[in-house]
């Protein structure tokens, strides 16, 4: 079963034209990391669209930013 873990957060802007990405650093340190077919390192994260579409129109306040594990 996939497990979530909790990395950070996006909210929109206090001018309200971009939106914010707050990610902490801990959690980041230890997220699982990946290698690309280049060899490049990367650590995937998920934001929910639906929810994501709900902060930018000004719906919601906040969402998270996850890592979906094994």
């Amino acid at each position: 079963m996939a497990s979530s873990k909790l990395i950070g957060f996006v909210r929109k802007s206090n001018g309200g034209s971009a939106i914010k990405v707050n990610i902490s650093a801990d959690a980041f340190q230890e997220a699982e990391r990946y290698l690309s077919h280049d060899g490049k390192e990367f650590v995937g994260l998920v934001i929910n669209l639906d929810k994501l579409n709900q902060v930018a129109a000004g719906e919601r306040e906040v969402t998270s930013i996850c890592q979906i594990g094994q």
